[in-house]
Formats: structure tokens, sequence, C-alpha cells
């Protein structure tokens, strides 16, 4: 398949605020939610979207207010996140390893590289993700920023590549000839990338999660960010990055649940021993509605419980408050994936064989969200929690905690 390299939007908006975020993304979110169905259907890439998602100027609520953003809080950054999920899961997770970059950038960049990405962030400019690789298990990266001369060039090979086909820069993970790790922030339309649209999980199909390759592309020493002290030393991009996994997820569960509410009461038929004509009537089948409810509920308010704590991180960033955040943010993404597999589940069990057809495509609700939650494992959430708990001893910092 052959890739373009869309350009940004010709007009971006610039939000100046928590609550113009929140009301962009609804607004987004409602027009969204119109194609989901036939786009997961039909394998339609997102691209119309992603322009009106990127002009919206939701892509660059995090730039700091200093930089011309609205710097607004994780809590609202989460709740945007869970908005756009809500209405499609694969939208929502396009952009979470751009807000991952400008963390990086934030945490670790200098000031005129701040400057410089800021800037394109606020202009539509979209940050993809090449950090993954597979073909060995010992996590270790093995695409080489090699220097030769005067002169810095990247090999190698990524998948699982999120949002890469969309973008306009792509973050890329590498190891340098001194074996330490550094994000390098490469054009998407540099001469050697290669993106191959080759995603085929039956869940978020329309992520661009595909494969990128780089055959000695050169790179300039001011794209080049000092990555391996971010997890050397406390910072808060871990929990970032988390507390937006857990927001898609959340965002999927409460598109499932929305969307088995209106067919119940319009299509679902009341089982016999029920004794009623609705179906809504059905006291056990109000009861499952009622847990869904209550699970739901329960893991957006440790979202926010999370979001604040990565905001204390942010604002001041120790090794008790990145900790605090972490295990706040493990929490939450626990609670998520439990909840958001309910809701997709609960989607069926209560509606019944009718939810199944393939004209509603009902089923992309559990196929979203089965996928993302296997991002890493939630069973290590728990186990961060119970340690801390038990033994005092606080989570290893990396991108997955």
């Amino acid at each position: 398949m052959t890739i373009r390299i869309a350009p940004p939007p010709a007009t971006v908006h610039v939000i100046a605020s928590d609550a113009e975020a929140i009301e962009t993304a609804h607004a987004l979110a409602a027009e969204f939610a119109l194609s989901a169905a036939d786009r997961d259907r039909d394998r339609i890439l997102p691209w119309e979207q992603l322009e009106r998602f990127s002009a919206s100027g939701l892509w660059g609520i995090t730039v700091p207010r200093e930089h011309g953003g609205a710097g607004v809080s994780v809590v609202t950054l989460a709740q945007v996140i869970a908005i756009i999920g809500a209405a499609d899961g694969s939208l929502s997770q396009i952009p979470q390893n751009h807000f991952y970059a400008l963390e990086v950038l934030r945490s670790g960049g200098t000031p005129e590289q701040q400057a410089q990405f800021y800037a394109l962030a606020l202009s539509g400019y979209r940050f993809g993700n090449a950090l993954a690789e597979i073909g060995a298990r010992d996590f270790k990266r093995r695409t080489r920023l090699s220097q030769d001369g005067e002169r810095l060039f990247v090999t190698g090979q990524k998948f699982y590549c999120t949002g890469a086909i969309f973008a306009h820069w792509i973050p890329t993970l590498v190891v340098d000839d001194e074996d330490r790790q550094q994000i390098v922030f490469i054009p998407r339309g540099a001469e050697g990338v290669a993106i191959t649209d080759d995603w085929d999980g039956f869940g978020q199909r329309v992520t661009g999660s595909g494969s990128v390759s780089f055959d000695r592309v050169e790179v300039r020493p001011e794209w080049v960010i000092p990555f391996q002290s971010s997890f050397e030393n406390p910072t808060p991009i871990g929990p970032l990055a988390q507390i937006l996994h857990a927001a898609i997820d959340l965002g999927i569960g409460k598109g499932a649940f929305a969307a088995t509410l209106p067919f119940i009461r319009e299509r679902t038929r009341p089982w016999i021993d029920a004794g009623v004509e609705r179906a809504a009537d059905d006291p056990l089948l109000i009861a499952g509605v009622g847990e869904v409810s209550v699970r739901l509920r329960a893991a957006e308010a440790l979202v926010n419980r999370a979001g604040r704590a990565v905001d204390e991180a942010i604002a001041d960033t120790t090794e008790f408050t990145v900790a605090q955040a972490s295990l706040a943010v493990a929490a939450a993404r626990a609670l998520t994936t439990t909840a958001g597999l309910l809701a997709a589940s609960k989607l069926f069990e209560l509606t019944g064989t009718s939810a199944t057809l393939a004209a509603d495509n009902l089923d992309r609700h559990w196929r979203n969200v089965r996928t993302h939650t296997l991002h890493d494992p939630v069973r290590w959430k728990y186990h961060a929690i119970g340690n801390h708990s038990l033994n005092g001893i606080n989570p290893p910092r990396h991108g997955a905690i």
C-alpha cells in the first residue's frame, strides 16, 4: 500500500484553556462517532478525521503556556483522550505517543529543542512513534544511532508504530555508539524512512500501528534528545504514558456502555421469566447495567485521581512524587482494564444475539478494548501496588509502569 505524507493542516486553532479542550473534544467525538463503525469494518484509515483532530488544536494542548499553548492538566488530557475513545478507540490511541513525545521533550529537551518542536505541535504537526521492536525477548533496542565523521545516521527496524503512518515527525528510540538510549525526532519524509501498513490485529484496526524501517537515515544533532537518564532519574514520563493508556481503555468501555443502553431500550427482548414487556424493566438486566455503570465510574475516578498525581509529579519532580504518580496510574490501569472489558462483554450478554449482527459492528468495542489492554500486562500493575503496600518498594521506572 502506498503511504501518503500529509501536510499539516493549513489552519490550526490554538486552544486556550482546559474547559475549551473538553468542549472541543465533545464536539469532535460526536462527529467521529458517526462513521466509526464503518471505518473499523472496512479498515478505512482516518485521514480526514485526523485532519479535523489536528486542526482543532487538541494535539497542542499540553504545550506549556510559556511556549504559547494551553498547558492543560493531565486530568484534562486524560479526559480528552477518554472522550475521543468513547467515539472511536483507534482515534484516541493515535495521539498517545504524540503526547508522550511532548513529555519527553519537556523533561529532557534543551530550550532550543522545546521551542522548535512545541511550535510545530501548535502548528498542527503530528508526532508518531517508532519505539517498539520485535524479534528478541530481552527488551533491548537494536536500532542504532551511529556517528560517521560529523554526520549522524539511524538504522533499524521498528514495529507497533502507532500513528507513524499519519505523522509528520517520528520520535524514534535508538541506542547510540555508547549504548545509551536516545529519542530522535525524524522527519516522516526523510530519505531512508519506509513505513509499511502491516498492522493486522483484530482490534484497534485503524491506528496505523504498522512497521517503520530506517535505512541509514541521516539526522541532525538538534533532533536528538537524551533518554537514558529519563528512567535513571525520576521523571513523569512513564506515568504520563500509562495514564493515556488508561484513558483509552476507559473511553472504549464508555463507548461500549453508551451503545448498550439504546440497544436494550429499542431492540432487546425481555427474558420470558422476567414477566415484563420491556427488556429495560427486566430486574436482572437492570442490575447488570448498574454493575457496568459502577465499574466505569470507579475507573474514571481513579483516572482523575491518577491525573492529579501526575500533575503533582510534573510540578515537583522527586523520587516520592513520581513513585506516587506511578502507583496511582497503576491502580487506574488495573481498573480501566477490567471495567473496559466488562462493559464490552456485557454489551452482548445484556442485549442478546441480535447485537452480534455484522451490520452493527458492535463487536469492535470488545475487539478494541481487548487488543489495547494487552499493551502491557495488568497483572504487573497489581504487583507494583502490592509490593509497595507490603514491602514499601517503589515501582520500577520505565515506560510501562
